[in-house]
């Protein structure tokens, strides 16, 4: 089954035309890149971490946020990983959207100028209106949570 693609124009400044994000695999992919704006190599040593900014500001539309997430190769092979994985960024926010990367390996790593560094998911929101009430309706799972069916 195929769906149609979707596509929502985010207006966007970058601070270099070489930092647009991609989508490595066009439609099929969810995160688009984004890229290390440093002007030479960062080494981020073992169990340290460090900011990296993106040269990416972005315009959301009203009811949209993004989701800064990991690069799975750059996690499962490396051991580098988002300090606040995942991050989320309001709709609001017009600055340049960074990244802190954390080693969670025992070998430092090296961040090289354009290095994609992590991906960035575009979804939407609502807001809740919280209402105070005496007691919340029953439920089949009740309140067992945090490992309650075995699994942890």
């Amino acid at each position: 089954m195929k769906f149609s693609s979707n596509i929502q124009v985010i207006q966007a400044q970058f601070d270099g035309p070489r930092l647009k994000p991609i989508y490595a695999h066009g439609v099929e992919d969810a995160g688009c890149d984004l890229k290390a704006n440093i002007p030479s190599p960062i080494t981020i040593e073992p169990w340290k971490s460090v900011w990296v900014g993106t040269g990416v500001h972005l315009a959301m539309p009203e009811g949209m946020f993004a989701l800064q997430a990991p690069r799975s190769g750059l996690s499962c092979n490396h051991g580098i990983t988002l300090a606040n994985a995942p991050g989320i960024i309001d709709p609001g926010y017009r600055g340049e959207i960074r990244c802190k990367l954390v080693n969670l390996s025992d070998e430092p790593y090296t961040v090289y100028p354009l290095e994609r560094i992590a991906q960035l998911v575009f979804l939407p929101f609502v807001n809740a209106a919280f209402m105070t009430c005496d007691s919340l309706p029953e439920s089949s799972r009740g309140e067992d949570g945090y490992g309650s069916t075995g699994a942890m």
